[in-house]
């Protein structure tokens, strides 16, 4: 007896028509739904400014995506869902308070993306020249936020934005780390009619190999920023750029090749940078910087506190004290959060044997891409 038979007739298959049917339906409680939650947010909204307290809470949106990821069952991936809900929250926000956050610029860069990653695609982002550019327009309260790169995993240390960190009162309430992926854009159709290449020179030079083994007779020519080669590239027959997928469609470009960089694991982390001390979340990562006194075994002193508490060193960085020749300031971050008591007791014992201590800030600390 075949299974049919043993269990009734056979079911029909529902046709494409119900079953678009069916995603109408659901679209329309998702639409639905959305507006609850939306009307929900400017209700908080209304408590927030009532409280005088901040619009952005980086440790309850942490919270909730960490709660939605442990719902998820599937077939939807973790990281859609994660930047679906990070869609919603900018939305939330807005309806709260409109927020701009300024970031290391020009447009369709890389710290472009990353902000739009972090804050979703309804903030307003507002591009600066530079990396002090950044820090003053949030010192200035023209935003509420900055997104500043700090480390690449290939090019090492942005010197720059530690430096920075010495002379501004703001605090790191955030990072954010994002796989770099180059690609090839251009106005042609095939690769064979490139004959210029453009690119910021980093980005050249971490795809130096794919250029020799696939442009070998290309021109190579630098530029100030990967959003200015995607540029060019729109401008300049038979030439392409080294750039982020988020300029080929700002420039309305064709993506000839993807993923070209030389080395997979190109990762570069971004610092979120406000007024704003985000609360503990149970995950967290702790910012300090710290001078020695100029005599023998001081930074052994200080770092044997941190080591005693059992506490994680992610990084621990050293650079050249700008008023004081051949002495050192040191960034250094730890696991933990300033509220946790041995990471209070740590920075404690720090400020007795160090010449100088500065809390950068504690946030939320984001997993490494896979």
């Amino acid at each position: 007896m075949s299974p049919s038979s043993k269990n009734g007739p056979p079911q029909k298959e529902p046709s494409m028509t119900e079953l678009r049917r069916g995603i109408d339906a659901v679209d329309e409680e998702i639409v639905a739904l959305l507006n609850k939650r939306m009307e929900l947010a400017g209700l908080i909204g209304s408590i927030k400014k009532k409280k005088g307290l901040p619009v952005v809470d980086f440790s309850r949106e942490r919270e909730v995506l960490k709660k939605l990821a442990t719902k998820n069952k599937g077939p939807l991936p973790p990281e859609t869902l994660r930047y679906v809900y990070a869609e919603v929250m900018a939305a939330a926000r807005k309806i709260q308070t409109p927020l701009k956050v300024s970031f290391l610029g020009p447009e369709a860069t890389f710290t472009h993306l990353a902000a739009m990653s972090h804050f979703g695609h309804a903030t307003t982002f507002d591009p600066q020249a530079g990396i002090r550019e950044v820090f003053e327009s949030v010192e200035r309260k023209n935003s509420q936020f900055g997104v500043v790169p700090v480390e690449n995993s290939i090019e090492g240390t942005v010197n720059h934005t530690l430096d920075l960190f010495f002379s501004s009162d703001l605090r790191i309430c955030g990072e954010i780390y994002t796989p770099i992926s180059h690609d090839l854009l251009s106005m042609q159709t095939s690769p064979d009619q490139v004959r210029t290449v453009f690119s910021h020179p980093q980005a050249l030079a971490q795809c130096r190999l794919w250029l020799r083994q696939n442009l070998p007779e290309a021109k190579t020519v630098p530029c100030t920023s990967t959003t200015e080669a995607a540029r060019k590239a729109r401008e300049t027959p038979e030439s392409a750029a080294i750039a982020s997928s988020l300029a080929a469609m700002v420039y309305d470009l064709v993506v000839l090749a993807s993923h070209i960089q030389d080395a997979a694991n190109n990762v570069t982390r971004f610092l979120v940078i406000g007024r704003d001390s985000p609360s503990p979340t149970g995950s967290d990562k702790t910012s300090l910087l710290f001078a020695t006194p100029h005599v023998p075994g001081a930074l052994f002193k200080v770092l044997k506190p941190i080591a005693d508490a059992g506490i994680n060193m992610n990084k621990l960085e050293s650079r050249p004290a700008k008023n004081a020749p051949w002495h050192y300031l040191f960034f250094v971050d730890v696991e933990g959060h300033m509220e946790d008591l041995q990471v209070k007791g740590v920075f404690e014992t720090m400020q007795t044997v160090c010449a100088f201590v500065k809390w950068l800030g504690s946030y939320p600390r984001q997993d490494l891409p896979l």
